[in-house]
C-alpha cells in the first residue's frame, strides 16, 4: 500500500484500550502519520461530546465523524458540520418494526448534542448523565433523530441484528458496535464509509489512500472501503471474518504498531 493520506479509525475496542485510554505509544504513532501528511480522522459511533477530550489527547485535529456515520464534528469550532438523520415519519415506522421484532423493546434518540430516552430504555452512560431527558415518546419530539438505540434486556445485540434485519427491508441502516443488548440505527444509506467517502471526495483522496481500523460490525463498510482496512484481534467474529487485514488487539496497541509500519 502506498503511503495513507487518511488514517480512520474507530475508537473503543480500537484504538482505545479497554479501560478507555489511549496509551503513548499509540499517541506517538499517530503523531508519526502526521507529521508524515497524513489526516486522522475518527470515524465512532459516539457522539460529538464523547470525542473532544479524546482527540485533545490524541493530537487530533479537524473533522472527525461520529455516530456511526450521521454526523461530521468539527473540533475547533465545536459545531456539528454535516448531520444525516432519519426522517421523522420514517422513524415511526421504524419504531413500529423494533416493536414488532423485539417486544417491549426500549427506544433512545442520539440528537447530536443530547440524548432522549424512553422509560423502557434504561441505559445509562456515567459520563453522559448530564445529556440524557426522559420523554414520553421519542417521535413525538421536535429533534433530530440522528440516531435510534433500541435497547433489549432479553437479546444480544446479535440476536437483535438478526431479527430486525430480517424485516427492516432497506428502511434504515441496522448495526450494533459491541454493547450487549443495543441496537444503532441510522438513515438509510448513512454509514461510517458513507460519510467517509464523501470527506474523502473532499479531499481529492481515493479509497486506495485510506487506511482504516475497526472491530465491530458497525465497521464492516468502512473497513471494506478503505485500501487496507484492519480488524483489530479483539473484533467481532464477523469482523474478522470479513477482513484481510488483521492487527493486533487494542490492549497491544494494534492500531500504533501498524501505522509503525506503515510510516517509518
Amino acid at each position: 500500500m502506498i503511503s495513507p493520506r487518511i488514517v480512520a479509525t474507530d475508537l473503543d475496542g480500537t484504538l482505545l484500550a479497554t479501560d478507555g485510554t489511549i496509551s503513548t505509544r499509540t499517541t506517538n504513532a499517530l503523531k508519526r502519520a502526521r507529521e508524515a501528511g497524513a489526516e486522522i480522522v475518527f470515524v465512532t459511533a459516539r457522539a460529538p461530546r464523547g470525542v473532544r477530550e479524546l482527540a485533545g489527547q490524541a493530537g487530533v485535529t479537524g473533522s472527525v465523524i461520529c455516530s456511526n456515520g450521521a454526523i461530521v464534528y468539527d473540533l475547533a469550532t465545536d459545531e456539528i458540520t454535516t448531520s444525516h438523520p432519519i426522517d421523522p415519519a420514517a422513524g415511526r415506522k421504524i419504531g413500529d418494526i423494533l416493536a414488532q421484532a423485539l417486544p417491549g423493546v426500549g427506544l433512545a434518540v442520539e440528537t447530536g448534542r443530547n440524548v432522549l430516552t424512553e422509560a423502557a430504555y434504561t441505559r445509562r452512560v456515567a459520563h453522559d448523565l448530564a445529556y440524557y431527558r426522559e420523554v414520553a415518546c421519542v417521535f413525538e419530539e421536535r429533534e433530530p433523530i440522528v440516531k435510534l438505540l433500541a435497547q433489549s434486556s432479553g437479546h444480544t445485540a446479535d440476536e437483535m441484528l438478526a431479527a430486525v434485519s430480517a424485516i427492516m427491508d432497506g428502511q434504515a441502516e441496522v448495526t450494533h458496535s459491541g454493547v450487549d443488548g443495543l441496537l444503532e440505527i441510522s438513515a438509510p444509506g448513512v454509514t461510517k464509509a458513507f460519510t467517509l467517502g464523501r470527506l474523502c471526495e473532499e479531499r481529492g483522496v481515493g479509497p486506495h489512500e485510506v487506511v482504516a481500523f475497526g472491530d465491530m460490525p458497525n465497521d464492516l463498510a468502512v473497513l471494506g472501503f478503505a485500501g487496507a482496512g484492519y480488524a483489530m484481534a479483539n473484533a467481532h467474529p464477523l469482523v474478522l471474518a470479513a477482513t484481510e487485514h488483521h492487527a493486533l488487539s487494542n490492549d497491544e496497541d494494534g492500531v500504533a504498531v501498524v501505522l509503525e509500519g506503515l510510516f517509518r
